[in-house]
């Protein structure tokens, strides 16, 4: 414990400096001071900005100028920016000292002269406190226009350049000017190869070099010629280890060896030819170049590898074999392509327009060829697809999408290149490519997140649609969006531009929103809504079973802190986030004419819930009916209440219901009620004698109260039926069907021991109070049919009821129709 105080100690003493706190008691007042920061030189900004206008309106300045000029105002615009806060805490007081001074007289009277004067001097040193700032914003604007500017006369330039005419491939005279120029780079070459070869300094240092050229030889010999098989019978070893946990995950990532170990290869054989000293002005770019023309055409063989596998259940693609064979080596066939044209680039470097278009011909004819006939496959595995699920996928359609879109670039580039649209169709076919590969490669790399996820928790299959692994596909498709614009030819600049206003944030309603402000929102916000769990956790388990709120008032006690801290923990986020709440008052005056029509019966049902928190009428557990619906209330929640029917369905009521209709509380303030029971008996002299039976009956239950006690009425005369009405007072209509059971039996019970017969037996009521006394009737069974008045009767029914059945089987027999 000492040791681990000492270092805690340690390192809040080094923290201490970075954080402005002085190290030690006896710091002086300079060194706790807060450094401020400087002010940016003004007078060398105008001069640098009247320069960069000047070059800006020339329209011979090169587009490398122009790109050194912008770098040159970003730093610039990022401390303008920084500065414009510059004295703000100074400012802040001196418009709390002027606020306590109070506003001038206005009526005429006169002041104070040392009040006035006071007054000027802290508006004098107000405006001499607010002047840097201003400065900064004027001059932040300045630059920020000027970049716009330059990004403006950027891409116009580059429009311009895709749209510009260049030379026919297809006139045989540019044919030969295109042979030429090959002709004489092959030829500077070969020069600049013998000169070198001739030069006794180069062979010597060729001899000097030659065991380590020779060894880097031999290890890219075996890379090159081994590498990737290996690398390939080390992935399928792996895949086919079903014992190994995780062996999906370790073969993906150790299929990037088929890339790597090639490319190091031939990394080794470009440092090799260095080494030699027979590289020159000429050759070195191409020497230089060999890395990445290596890496287009190792990536694209491990691409093709990885989407279009000789095994199908591997493959998201659903294609037949010999398809899936054709996509592999469409693919490879444009990293070769694309290799090509990066060497090419540098044999011929800067070569006339008519040479251009020739050179750069042949290649885009292969390319749109490759990307017709890939657009065509995506299109079959988008059918099939289709064809085996019932529903149409996004991805599907999105496929298709690509497909059609592969297939159109693929046709028309050529037709713009043989026109002499040479740069368009430049600017179509290799981003074309690039952008396919770059959805192959998020799609491998979502594939390679599902597998980790499935991993991570230990599921099968059937977890990598789970939400994570969903969530991250999207995240790479976020990520993979600037690569995307790269690749269709935005510039780096206008990345970083996007980014910086980006995390400038906008304006909404006066008010700024940006990353940092909306990420400190959502933190405190988070951190509130955490701790009003945490309280209202602690309130519904330790504090309020303790005291004697019922179980209804302790939950609404526990709602109303819920959605006072979540209110609250609003308002903290957003005053942490800097967002002025009265900035947001035009916008929540506006929102309340939508609310007040559009959401009115929202609002109704929200208020209605606060009320029933706050009054309680109805609370959780209570047994209530309203709008004919009759059962216990589970939840009160802000816009409904949940009840439970006693068939075990769940009935969601809109608050509003609860407080403007008529509600019927059975069991809020009184638990007792009244269970009234009817019984019909036949052929009795003695009714007195049937009341005391029911009468001791109706003592004998437990629940039934006996003071008052229960009574039992003669109700009804019909013929030789009487009709009694036994009238119960039970202590709670919870137990309701148990008395009425129990009552029930003993009626039975007591019936046959004394001989009564019953007759129409009545429907049993069960009778609550509500709140304010009012009797409130449950309607009860009916006990059975009513019976003949004697048994002669009886018997005599049921032989006439036997001699019509008899009647109507004849009628049936002889066909006639039956009555």
């Amino acid at each position: 414990m000492q040791r681990l105080t000492g270092i805690l100690i340690a390192l809040l003493l080094a923290l201490l400096p970075v954080s402005g706190v002085p190290t030690g008691i006896f710091a002086t007042p300079a060194i706790a001071q807060e450094t401020a920061p400087a002010t940016p030189d003004f007078a060398a900004w105008e001069k640098t900005a009247s320069e960069i206008e000047s070059e800006v309106a020339d329209p011979e300045i090169t587009d490398q100028q122009l790109d050194e000029r912008r770098a040159q105002l970003v730093p610039l615009r990022a401390e303008f920016q920084t500065a414009q806060g510059a004295n703000s805490g100074r400012i802040e007081t001196l418009r709390g000292q002027l606020a306590a001074l109070g506003a001038p007289p206005e009526d005429g009277t006169t002041e104070a002269p040392e009040i006035t004067a006071r007054r000027t001097e802290l508006q004098t040193q107000i405006s001499e406190a607010e002047a840097p700032g201003k400065a900064a914003v004027e001059a932040y604007t300045r630059a920020d226009n000027l970049i716009k500017q330059i990004d403006a006369i950027l891409r116009d330039r580059q429009t311009n350049a895709l749209l510009e005419l260049s030379p026919s491939p297809l006139n045989p005279a540019n044919w030969t000017l295109a042979a030429a120029a090959l002709l004489d780079a092959g030829k500077g070459i070969a020069a600049e190869i013998n000169r070198h070869v001739a030069s006794d300094v180069r062979r010597q240092n060729l001899i000097s070099n030659l065991p380590i050229i020779l060894l880097h030889l031999v290890i890219a010999a075996v890379i090159l010629l081994r590498g990737r098989a290996v690398m390939e019978r080390l992935v399928r070893n792996i895949s086919g280890r079903s014992s190994l946990r995780g062996a999906k995950v370790i073969a993906k990532l150790v299929s990037l060896g088929q890339v790597v170990l090639p490319v190091l290869g031939v990394v080794l054989v470009s440092r090799a030819l260095q080494l030699s000293g027979m590289v020159g002005v000429r050759t070195s770019p191409i020497v230089e170049t060999l890395p990445w023309a290596g890496f287009l055409v190792f990536a694209a063989l491990w691409l093709a590898g990885r989407l279009f596998p000789d095994d199908a259940g591997d493959s998201q693609f659903q294609l037949a074999p010999e398809r899936r064979r054709e996509a592999r080596v469409h693919i490879v066939a444009f990293g070769i392509l694309l290799a090509i044209r990066s060497l090419l680039e540098q044999i011929v470097p800067n070569p006339e327009p008519p040479v251009y278009s020739v050179l750069a011909f042949p290649l885009l004819v292969v390319g749109g060829i490759l990307l017709f006939r890939f657009g065509q496959l995506l299109r079959t595995h988008a059918v099939n697809a289709t064809a085996a699920n019932t529903e149409v996928l996004f991805r599907h359609r999105l496929i298709t999408y690509v497909a059609y879109v592969t297939i159109a670039i693929g046709a028309l580039a050529p037709l713009l290149a043989a026109v002499g649209y040479v740069s368009a169709a430049t600017a179509l076919i290799y981003p074309a490519a690039m952008t396919l590969a770059l959805i192959g490669m998020v799609m491998f790399l979502q594939g390679l997140c599902a597998d980790i996820y499935v991993l991570a928790i230990k599921g099968d299959e059937a977890n990598r649609g789970d939400l994570v692994p969903v969530l991250l596909g999207f995240v790479l498709c976020a990520l993979a969006v600037p690569f995307l614009l790269l690749i269709w030819g935005a510039r780096g600049s206008d990345l970083a531009e996007m980014w910086i206003k980006f995390r400038e944030g906008f304006n909404i309603a006066g008010v700024q929103v940006s990353p940092t402000i909306f990420l400190t929102f959502v933190v405190v916000f988070v951190l509130g809504y955490t701790v009003t769990k945490l309280l209202q956790g602690a309130l519904g388990a330790s504090i309020l079973p303790k005291t004697k709120l019922d179980t209804g008032g302790q939950r609404a006690v526990v709602l109303g802190v819920g959605y006072v801290g979540v209110v609250l923990s609003a308002i903290i986020a957003m005053t942490a986030a800097g967002i002025n709440l009265s900035s947001l008052a035009i916008l929540a005056s506006a929102l309340s004419v939508g609310i007040g029509f559009g959401l009115q019966n929202i609002v109704q049902n929200f208020v209605s819930g606060i009320i029933l928190l706050i009054e309680r009428p109805v609370s959780e557990g209570d047994w209530i009916e309203v709008a004919g619906v009759q059962g216990r209330v589970r939840a009160i929640s802000v816009r409904s209440t949940r009840i439970e029917t006693f068939d075990r369905n769940h009935v969601i009521v809109p608050n509003a219901s609860l407080i403007s209709g008529q509600v019927t509380n059975i069991t809020r303030f009184n638990l007792s009620g009244r269970v009234l029971q009817q019984v019909t008996v036949s052929g009795v002299n003695d009714s007195d004698h049937v009341q005391k039976v029911l009468e001791d009956i109706a003592k004998v239950p437990p629940m039934v109260i006996l003071n008052p006690p229960p009574s039992v009425g003669l109700i009804g005369i019909d013929g030789g039926n009487l009709t009694f009405e036994m009238r119960l007072i039970i202590r709670d209509v919870n137990f309701r069907g148990e008395v009425q059971d129990e009552v029930l039996h003993l009626i039975h019970r007591r019936f046959k021991e004394e001989n009564i017969v019953f007759g129409i037996m009545g429907s049993s009521k069960t009778i609550m109070a509500d709140g304010d006394g009012i009797p409130y009737v449950l309607p009860g069974a009916i006990f059975g049919d009513k019976p003949p008045a004697d048994p002669v009767d009886a018997e005599a029914a049921r032989d006439g009821k036997a001699e019509e059945q008899a009647e109507e089987n004849d009628q049936r027999r002889a066909g006639s129709p039956t009555r």
